[in-house]
């Protein structure tokens, strides 16, 4: 039986007559039917009536609908709403755009906009460079998928894919203090698909590739590489294959072995397989037997 998790959590809104025992009998049933309960609070007291949000972590989304069921059969308990907190997490998005400078004042604005703004314009202009030091370009990176390969759920399109961009960026943000946004492209044409980001490049200082299906992958990489003065990361096979290092330099040591001495089997050849062997035979690793559904590829 699967574990309850935080990613099927939810809140149910109970109104619970105000006696002793019904908390208890609350409880117990969602015990009773494998639920995780996290924090019971208190939203309002009438005459008789409590009324709780009880936090419940579930196995699945079926999980959380018996849980549900269970609690409207109790004599005394009316489940007034269930919410979805991973829902509720994504409702109006994940970031924003806000301002590192307020504008209080009319000169702020004079300066932040026109006709301040101007001089800064020309400075960029006689030196590019200046970009880096003078816009956000220094420190933002676009986050760009086509929805083709979301991660395992398959082509689900640029809409779809939104929420996962979104998650990117939030990484992006609180783990390297890096700005990213999310780029979803209406397109799977891999020339549209480069130069649309070779387009858009000027405003940033890297891209991320995220969630493009192989083979696709690896030719939008490349490409862009070669056309592009700033960094080009496709996360599904470089970050993968870094971690995965990594924990095999982390293993060598702690088992006293070199990744020279390694036999190792890469079960999957899609686009973090094939990062993986690259940056593995780079690091000296000699025997790796790559495998997909059809077997081990020789």
């Amino acid at each position: 039986m699967s574990r309850t998790s935080a990613s099927y959590s939810i809140i149910v809104r109970c109104q619970i007559e105000n006696r002793p025992g019904m908390l208890g009998r609350l409880a117990s049933t969602i015990g009773e039917a494998g639920g995780d309960i996290g924090a019971i609070d208190i939203v309002r007291q009438e005459r008789g009536i409590l009324t709780r949000d009880v936090t419940v972590n579930c196995r699945n989304d079926s999980h959380g609908e018996q849980i549900v069921a269970m609690l409207r059969t109790i004599d005394g308990i009316t489940v007034v709403n269930v919410s979805d907190r991973t829902f509720l997490m994504h409702l109006g998005g994940k970031i924003e755009v806000t301002s590192k400078s307020p504008l209080k004042t009319r000169d702020d604005l004079s300066m932040a906009y026109t006709p301040g703004v101007a001089r800064v314009v020309r400075a960029i202009a006689e030196d590019p460079a200046r970009a880096f030091a003078l816009t956000i370009k220094r420190n933002t990176v676009a986050v760009v998928s086509d929805g083709s390969a979301i991660l395992g759920l398959g082509n689900l399109g640029p809409l779809a894919a939104m929420p996962v961009m979104e998650g990117k960026a939030m990484l992006f943000k609180e783990f390297g203090r890096v700005d990213a946004f999310p780029i979803c492209l209406d397109t799977q044409d891999t020339n549209e698909i480069i130069e649309t980001v070779v387009r858009i490049a000027p405003a940033f200082g890297g891209i991320n590739l995220e969630d493009i299906s192989a083979p696709r992958c690896f030719e939008i990489e490349e490409r862009l590489r070669e056309r592009l003065d700033i960094p080009v990361f496709h996360d599904d096979q470089h970050g993968t294959a870094v971690v995965v290092l990594g924990a095999l330099i982390n293993a060598c040591r702690l088992s006293g072995r070199t990744l020279q001495d390694l036999k190792i089997v890469v079960n999957g050849i899609g686009a973090a397989g094939v990062a993986i062997i690259k940056i593995l035979l780079a690091s000296g690793v000699h025997d790796i037997v790559g495998c997909d559904r059809s077997g081990a590829i020789l």
